[in-house]
């Protein structure tokens, strides 16, 4: 029985029922000496104890798409065939033009949200460079399959959830697709292609999105063996133009570590709510050595580049929740790289979905002015506002749409 699935939800509540229903009818007539009496009782109390935090998890699970399964849940899951020293830009050598092109099959994607708008359809990919053999999700916008789009190439945008975070989030937790696609229809926001590939790689770690030989090639796999495949099975535009990539918290990260590191692969990156440092996440693989925390900072990689990245980032965060590391950013920047900060007042609400959720549609506006300005026919995308937080609604806070100055005459 699946841990996300619906039959499992109502056998929770349906347990839970009976739990709370066994106390109020046995409790007192239950029979036999004292101590198997209090045994008895004892059982039942736990019993619905343990049905009431199990639901409750489940919930809590199925609503913020932190376990995707059972196997991620109770550590079990491995999804590296093999981690080889692939050098400092993560081919091994590896010619990646000559490499044949590798058909997917895909099916529909299962779960919360997930055939929602058109549908998510989901892969089983087998990276050829990296070693990692896991689940990538594919959305593809409306325009994609009218005639008029037939030898059109789409922009694509590369999602990445948090730690603990099922690749689902963007769409079952976030609702991305559902909040993009009438949009993407009127024109507002361009017609990106979705990709959401695993990135619990290892059990019971956050891989950090780093390459560490013998261990995990995690940065590979996210930024060479997920794009080939996408490229290699729709009408993607060819990196880095057209090509980015978002991520909240943990893969917010990830999202401009993996921009900064790669302007070749990568227009721009989208961070919400992230941080610099991979000491961030405490299970990060990439925090455990001082050498992988400099290899995975994009901090430090932007201010000890030769040559400043050509790319764009847009950061947004709170105080103490990556306000200040999207600020750091932005001060060692220096052109041609960007950075567009985005304060985000601590009224907003906290390290959740519900922050993060509101902030989608600003981050594409943001994305469609920058990379997808070609693609836009029905309209033009507005580039983000910053009007004063008076009288702005929690939505407008959470969005960033509500400016930092207004924000501390509020105080």
């Amino acid at each position: 029985m699946s841990l996300t699935g619906t039959p499992f939800l109502y056998t929770l509540i349906a347990l839970s029922v009976v739990a709370l229903a066994l106390p109020l009818a046995l409790w007192s007539r239950v029979r036999g000496p004292r101590a198997l009496r209090t045994a008895t009782r004892a059982l039942m109390l736990l019993f619905a104890q343990g049905t009431a935090v199990a639901l409750v998890f489940t919930l809590v699970n199925n609503a913020n798409n932190l376990y995707d399964n059972w196997a991620d849940l109770l550590g079990t899951g491995d999804h590296v065939q093999q981690a080889a020293d692939l050098g400092a830009d993560g081919t091994g050598g590896i010619a990646l033009k000559r490499l044949p092109k590798v058909r997917q099959t895909f099916r529909p994607a299962t779960g919360p949200g997930m055939r929602a708008a058109g549908g998510v359809r989901v892969t089983q990919l087998k990276g050829r460079v990296s070693g990692v053999n896991a689940e990538v999700y594919v959305w593809l916008p409306p325009q994609y399959d009218e005639p008029a789009y037939r030898h059109h190439r789409f922009p694509v945008v590369e999602l990445l959830p948090g730690y603990p975070g099922s690749a689902k989030a963007w769409f079952g937790s976030l609702h991305a697709h559902e909040q993009l696609e009438p949009l993407m229809r009127d024109g507002q926001v361009a017609p990106f292609i979705l990709v959401a590939p695993r990135t619990n790689l290892l059990a019971g770690v956050d891989t950090g999105c780093a390459n560490i030989p013998g261990t995990v090639n995690a940065d590979t796999w996210l930024s060479v063996d997920v794009p080939m495949m996408v490229m290699d099975n729709f009408r993607a535009e060819s990196a880095p133009r057209g090509w980015a990539v978002a991520g909240y918290s943990a893969g917010a990260h990830c999202a401009a570590k993996l921009a900064v590191a790669h302007p070749d692969r990568y227009r721009a990156a989208v961070s919400l709510s992230g941080y610099n440092d991979p000491i961030g996440e405490r299970d990060s693989l990439a925090a455990q050595t001082p050498a992988l925390r400099d290899e995975n900072n994009p901090y430090l990689l932007l201010r000890n580049a030769h040559v400043p990245p050509r790319v764009s980032l847009y950061l947004s965060g709170q105080p103490h929740d990556g306000y200040e590391a999207a600020v750091a950013l932005e001060q060692t920047a220096k052109a041609p790289t960007t950075v567009h900060v985005v304060y985000i007042p601590k009224s907003a609400g906290g390290h959740t979905m519900a922050l993060w959720r509101p902030q989608v549609v600003p981050a594409f506006r943001w994305l469609t002015e920058l990379t997808g300005r070609g693609h836009v026919t029905a309209g033009r995308a507005a580039p983000p506002r910053s009007p004063s937080t008076a009288g702005a609604t929690p939505a407008e806070l959470a969005s960033g749409t509500a400016s930092r100055a207004g924000a501390v005459r509020r105080r």
